[in-house]
């Protein structure tokens, strides 16, 4: 819920992990599945592995991709450092952001987006076909806001099911060593880093991707 055109009138609804825990939980069990192989990027990877903390019977393969942090201060952003033009142009219309202006608001995710590729190529199609439009920053705002009273370090140690820890070499939205660290947490975890990409490598390398996926699921 909250999602890309889910989100509808919310004006009496929360936007709290338990909700989207709740909301994945309730679609395994609305497609009828005993256990699934599930996979989660950026926000989605902290998700996923908060529902593998709750619900470990119902997970087959998990894969955390480009993660953040499993405590979510501890995510490692390095925008500032590595596009320090671009975050100029998000400070000059932050102010204008924050108070509600719609163009503004396009202009600060525009600027946000062009910063999560290796590929000036794949970041000019992947930016122009985007519509701003799914984006609520409110619910986003919400979400993140919720997730300060919990750190899932404790409970990533226990998970015992197959795990895939994934990332671009080029993530500046969240450096791989968040990555690299929740592989070295989770016992018998598998870690791969797509080497042309930045925080969307489904996108920026799909076939590797594709491959990596099915490979560890036929793993035995």
């Amino acid at each position: 819920m909250g999602c890309g055109r889910s989100i509808g009138d919310h004006k009496n609804q929360t936007f709290t992990l338990k909700d989207q825990i709740d909301d994945l939980e309730a679609l395994r069990a609305h497609l009828g599945l005993e256990r699934m192989d599930l996979l989660g990027h950026s926000w989605g990877g902290y998700l996923v592995m908060a529902y593998a903390a709750v619900h470990p019977e119902r997970i087959a393969h998990l894969f955390i991709v480009d993660s953040a942090a499993p405590l979510f201060k501890d995510t490692i952003f390095l925008f500032k450092e590595i596009y320090p033009e671009t975050i100029a142009r998000q400070d000059a219309v932050a102010f204008a952001d924050e108070m509600g202006d719609k163009n503004a608001t396009a202009v600060n995710l525009h600027e946000y987006l062009t910063m999560l590729f290796y590929s000036p190529e794949k970041r000019d199609a992947f930016v122009a076909a985007l519509p701003v439009s799914v984006y609520r920053k409110d619910v986003n705002s919400a979400v993140v806001a919720d997730l300060a009273r919990f750190d899932l370090n404790p409970e990533i140690r226990k998970f015992n099911f197959p795990v895939l820890v994934m990332c671009g070499r080029f993530d500046i939205n969240v450096a791989p060593l968040v990555a690299y660290r929740i592989h070295q947490a989770i016992p018998g975890s598998k870690f791969r880093v797509f080497q042309s990409s930045g925080h969307l490598p489904f996108y920026e390398e799909p076939d590797a991707f594709v491959q990596a996926v099915e490979d560890f699921l036929a793993a035995k």
